[in-house]
């Protein structure tokens, strides 16, 4: 029984990271539901917004404790953040309709 990420199979690795965007996919759907912003999330549950955005991309795990954290601020139970996200996990940043800064040069008088 491996203990540590490296001793582990790739196949093993695979579902981990599976199982990390399937996660994090479904705390970013229903965090856009209630349209709570990224750091609202991570002020409220007590993670860094960096965390959070980790956990979304499925980039980083959480401890178990934590999703109950998640799951209080997002008013559900733990189990509704195991369940697959309607939509599969973003390859792409969500950018929330933003447009580009203009430079100071380009601003219409």
């Amino acid at each position: 029984m491996p203990t540590r990420p490296h001793q582990s199979s790739e196949e093993q690795t695979l579902r981990w990271a599976e199982r990390r965007a399937m996660v994090g996919a479904r705390i970013r759907e229903l965090r856009l539901e209630q349209a709570l912003s990224q750091e609202a999330l991570a002020l409220e549950s007590g993670l860094s917004r960096n965390m959070i955005i980790g956990i979304e991309w499925g980039r980083k795990s959480v401890a178990y404790e934590r999703l109950w954290d998640i799951a209080g601020v997002l008013g559900c139970n733990v189990a509704e953040l195991l369940t697959a996200a309607d939509r599969p996990p973003s390859s792409s940043p969500y950018r929330g309709g933003r447009q580009a800064m203009q430079r100071l040069g380009d601003v219409e008088a």
